[in-house]
């Protein structure tokens, strides 16, 4: 078949295991079009753009090589995909540059249609399923598939608001791009049973907490049920092959188990024996369970992506938002030492979070690496607070349960501890950067870099120009000197300029753009270089 044929959609979207562009096909919500290998965001996805996805984020450096030559081809290939409900929510979480904009806590949406009756083009790193919904293709309630065309390089990608999502200007050119082809979008047979079975998972509970009165037999087979509808159902891991899924979701329940058996050996079990308030237990032990479950949903408006001091200080409102649980957990807090104090436990209870506390003092003060408090973790240093039978326990009990229940079959037992790459894999490294020389002149047709020696542990030099790599240098390989010309399109255009150090290929953080503009004059790396 060529590249331009059009391939049907896949059932269950399963990718095979090689894809090639004009055979493959994509079943995701996030990451981009089309070189020839596949995402890290989803293992079975055959699209990628530009520049490959790392994390949640994308890693915006040299991975395509010079002239982005290993994530040809640029244009005439056609590429199906289907995307799933919800896909508007997929935001960026490290800063990924667009020119001299970095782009954070939003989706990557770069173009669209220059005005009401345009064709929208997107650059080739934007999301393809946000890009699908900003181009009315498919819906972010259902999802839906269509069918992506490579369009080559482009030199306008202007900003636009559509369907909810807002796109991101890029005055400049770009070697590859895409747009969708009309008439070849649908709805594909995508229906989102999240809803239906969320309502059939939340009736057999709701009866369940009704009528079965023995504390094990109602506590494990409700986190069973939830656990099973959180990882398969409402808040699934990246993986399409349904084998694969379940394999990952059995490795994470049994450890789990272990957890849940705690749980209620030291703390359920006080709260729910011979309890005989049937409809209290439903409403606030049942339903805080669901809410923390469902915490993807319930809490998405919280602008708290991870609970990091990088994340806190970056975050719009995220400092208020902290302050405002801090406080909540604070007055909770009181509340429960009141019932302890009842209950002449408080002294044993001040010992084991005394002990807690003394632990993450130490694993704050490790020099190499960071505590990273995920939300499996908060209901384990405070679901022991919870062991009485008390009306607010019940409610508190159910919802740390139900939030440890969504990290583990999200994101399984991420560590607490993590070193700074992990923790911001496909971030900045807060590596050196290099100190940029360069001399310009509106009455020059080109702009001269030069830089200092790379420091020890580097031995080249990248540059990207309009975020595509197009000039390497090594020690012992010329000068420390580069002339770029002006590009051949009239009239000039804005160009940008980030350099960075190298380890062999791979680049270390990339300085702030430098602009070069249309007239001839240029604008200065900013000072800090981040």
């Amino acid at each position: 078949m060529s590249r331009m044929d059009v391939f049907p959609y896949p059932s269950g979207c399963a990718s095979p295991p090689s894809p090639s562009v004009g055979d493959g096909y994509l079943c995701q919500c996030a990451d981009s079009v089309v070189p020839l290998v596949t995402t890290r965001h989803s293992p079975t996805s055959g699209l990628m753009a530009l520049k490959k996805p790392e994390s949640n984020g994308l890693s915006a450096g040299n991975d395509c090589g010079l002239n982005g030559d290993n994530c040809r081809p640029f244009a005439d290939a056609t590429f199906a995909f289907k995307c799933s409900g919800s896909c508007a929510d997929t935001l960026v979480l490290n800063p990924y540059p667009v020119g001299d904009e970095e782009v954070v806590y939003q989706p990557l949406v770069i173009g669209g249609p220059a005005n009401s009756t345009a064709e929208p083009i997107y650059r080739a790193d934007s999301f393809i399923c946000e890009a699908a919904i900003h181009a009315g293709v498919v819906s972010n309630i259902k999802g839906g598939c269509g069918v992506a065309l490579l369009k080559g390089s482009q030199t306008q990608f202007p900003a636009s608001y559509s369907n909810g999502i807002q796109s991101i200007d890029f005055e400049a050119e770009f070697p590859k791009s895409y747009t969708f082809l009309s008439g070849l979008s649908s709805d594909c047979g995508v229906v989102d049973m999240r809803w239906p079975l969320l309502g059939v998972t939340v009736a057999f509970t709701t009866v369940l907490s009704i009528f079965v009165g023995s504390p094990p037999v109602f506590f494990f087979s409700i986190f069973t049920m939830l656990f099973v509808h959180v990882g398969f159902v409402s808040d699934k891991p990246n993986i399409m092959d349904w084998s694969a899924l379940s394999s990952l979701m059995v490795a994470r329940f049994l450890p789990a188990c272990f957890v849940a058996f705690v749980f209620y050996r030291y703390a359920a079990r006080r709260t729910l024996t011979g309890l005989t308030a049937q409809l209290e237990k439903t409403i606030l032990w049942l339903g805080g369970a669901w809410v923390g479950s469902l915490n993807n949903y319930t809490f998405k408006g919280i602008p708290i992506q991870r609970l990091t001091p990088h994340d806190i200080q970056a975050q719009p409102g995220a400092v208020v938002a902290l302050i405002i649980i801090v406080l909540l957990i604070f007055f909770v807090a009181l509340g429960q030492i009141y019932y302890l104090r009842l209950e002449r436990r408080f002294r044993r209870y001040l010992a084991l979070y005394a002990g807690m506390g003394a632990f993450l003092v130490f694993c704050v003060a490790l020099p190499t690496l960071n505590l990273r408090i995920h939300h499996y973790i908060l209901a384990m240093l405070f679901i022991p607070g919870t062991s009485m039978q008390t009306r607010p326990s019940l409610l508190y009990q159910g919802l740390l349960l139900g939030l440890f229940i969504n990290g583990v079959a999200r994101w399984g037992f991420d560590s607490i501890l993590q070193t700074s790459a992990a923790l911001f894999s496909g971030g900045p490294q807060y590596s050196m950067l290099p100190n940029i020389t360069t001399l310009a002149s509106p009455e020059l047709p080109y702009v001269h870099f030069s830089w200092d020696w790379p420091p020890q542990g580097y031995d080249g030099l990248s540059l990207l120009v309009n975020d595509v790599e197009r000039y390497r240098w090594y020690i012992g390989e010329g000068n420390n000197s580069f002339t770029w010309r002006a590009t051949r399109h009239q009239p000039r255009q804005r160009e940008f300029f980030r350099f960075a150090y190298m380890r062999a290929s791979q680049s270390a953080d990339y300085t702030q753009a430098g602009i070069w503009e249309a007239n001839g004059t240029w604008m200065d790396f900013p000072n800090s270089g981040r």
